[in-house]
């Protein structure tokens, strides 16, 4: 009887979705979550076929430094700033990400973190439950936020999030420009309702601003002090990207300065650790790192990163197209490899 590849997965996953797995492999999975030293992944993965990981689990050179059975790591995210491509492929192991699954649940979490940090809605709700409403009189002046609806929205990256994001500012009558690197066909503008504009021109316009673009180190402190004096006192920034993108110390003081009337982050520099001047501010809503955090869509995502896996090694229907490869070139050289 031929052994079945062997998997480790992680961290906790939907058990259904590990019962799917165990149909064409041997899975190893945790029971417990928390983030893996390079040494520990390194050692993981020195035993096993393929592999499914989050966000936080850096997969690079050294951790896969005399590796020749790991064929396989799929990634529990869209983004995959902790995966090295180019050591992955030198190495010959095929990345994969769960893109699609979660742009429409991401989009509504954008709307709810920007609607949330414009009204005011953290800092409203802490103080209602601290017994302030019940012990103050509240003036007619107090809590004034920042409307939404009939203002313009800026959206900085224009994929399929940030495309999500513009058509539902139909709903709120919205001015929707964007800036991207490149323009989008003529069609997808107008289904988005979007006007391409320049960066600068974006950061004067926008009347709340969201980020959607990905990591890179081009992109690292894409919005820092400099960008952010160019926006309104009255502007709103939401993040839901990846943290590095903004420079949260600069970012912090603009907020703390009135330079910006209030901001919504996801995502952060360094998290799980936020910027202490954040965390001291009253006019920023923020969430750890969950706006792909519905039920459906986590249970989606871990099955596509479950699906790539399985078709990677060569097993079940769709055996040796992995419907979301990163760097599928890697598959035809792992007849050459080592056993």
């Amino acid at each position: 009887m031929i052994a079945k590849p062997k998997v480790w997965v992680a961290r906790p996953l939907f058990p259904d979705v590990l019962a799917r797995l165990a149909e064409y492999v041997d899975v190893q999975a945790e029971a417990v979550e928390r983030k893996h030293s390079a040494a520990e992944l390194r050692e993981k993965l020195a035993h096993v076929d393929g592999a499914l990981i989050g966000l936080s689990d850096r997969i690079d050179a050294a951790v896969l430094e005399g590796n020749q059975r790991l064929k396989v790591v799929a990634n529990l995210g869209v983004g995959y700033n902790n995966l090295d491509l180019d050591a992955m492929s030198k190495a010959g192991v095929l990345a994969c990400n769960t893109p699609d699954v979660l742009t429409e649940t991401v989009a509504d979490y954008a709307w709810a973190l920007m609607l949330a940090a414009a009204r005011r809605m953290g800092a409203a709700e802490r103080w209602l439950r601290a017994g302030h409403w019940a012990t103050s009189r509240m003036r007619f002046d107090d809590w004034l936020g920042v409307d939404v609806h009939g203002r313009t929205l800026g959206i900085l990256g224009m994929g399929r999030i940030g495309r999500a994001i513009a058509r539902r500012a139909a709903g709120f009558d919205m001015r929707v420009i964007y800036h991207n690197r490149s323009r989008l066909p003529e069609a997808v503008e107008r289904e988005s309702g979007a006007t391409l504009v320049g960066k600068p021109e974006l950061l004067r316009q926008a009347d709340h601003l969201l980020l959607v673009l990905p990591f890179t180190v081009a992109n690292r402190h894409a919005i820092g002090a400099e960008e952010l004096a160019q926006m309104k006192p009255s502007a709103v920034l939401v993040n839901i990207a990846r943290g590095g993108i903004v420079d949260d110390a600069a970012l912090a003081a603009a907020l703390r300065d009135g330079k910006l009337a209030a901001a919504g982050l996801d995502v952060f520099e360094g998290e799980p650790v936020v910027h202490p001047d954040l965390l001291a501010l009253d006019n920023v809503v923020l969430s750890p790192h969950i706006a792909s955090a519905s039920e459906d869509t986590r249970r989606s995502m871990a099955r596509v990163a479950a699906e790539n896996v399985i078709a990677a090694l060569g097993c079940g229907e769709a055996a040796g197209k992995p419907p979301t490869p990163l760097n599928p070139a890697v598959m035809s050289h792992w007849a050459t490899r080592k056993a």
